[in-house]
């Protein structure tokens, strides 16, 4: 882990700010999907000049929005020998 990174983690996520070469290799995107999510307004950006830049806050708040609930149910696991559905 570099010095910056480490920098990073211990600044509060509002003053953190990630530019979008960055962005996508965190998000695992392509620079298409980064283009439509900003189109979207999926996720806040600032853009100085051609440079893009994202707040590690605004990244978080994407996660957290996007975070589906498990569905919890009965599962009943059988341990006959006759079951061989699983």
């Amino acid at each position: 882990m570099t010095i910056e990174v480490r920098n990073k983690q211990r600044t509060e996520p509002d003053q953190v700010w990630y530019d979008n070469q960055e962005f996508l290799q965190i998000m695992n995107i392509s620079k298409r999907t980064a283009a439509y999510w900003r189109t979207e307004n999926v996720i806040a950006y600032c853009q100085v000049g051609n440079k893009i830049y994202y707040r590690l806050s605004d990244i978080m708040d994407l996660l957290e929005k996007s975070i589906v609930p498990a569905k919890f149910t009965n599962l009943n696991f059988s341990t006959d020998d006759n079951n061989n559905d699983l």
